[in-house]
């Protein structure tokens, strides 16, 4: 076992630590980490890191999930656009 995980974030590969969260993974993949843009096209990325405020919110191989409560798995598909 390598100790890591490869996931696809918006069709990129992204390689992360074994046991990151997805909300993780997306800062790593580049930028402030933003899942979401507000009304006005500015990226928003997670703010209370517990589920809370829901401006984490993607779609993880299909499902709306919220990344900061979504453990890394290999091969997982994440899309921020949700």
């Amino acid at each position: 076992m390598s100790g890591e995980t490869l996931l696809h974030i918006d069709g990129q590969p992204v390689r992360v630590k074994a046991g990151s969260s997805v909300a993780a993974a997306l800062r790593l993949a580049g930028g402030m980490g933003a899942a979401r843009t507000s009304v006005t096209g500015q990226p928003r990325a997670p703010f209370c890191g517990m589920g809370a405020c829901q401006e984490c919110r993607v779609r993880i191989d299909g499902r709306q999930r919220l990344a900061c409560q979504a453990v890394c798995a290999e091969g997982m598909r994440v899309e921020t656009s949700a």
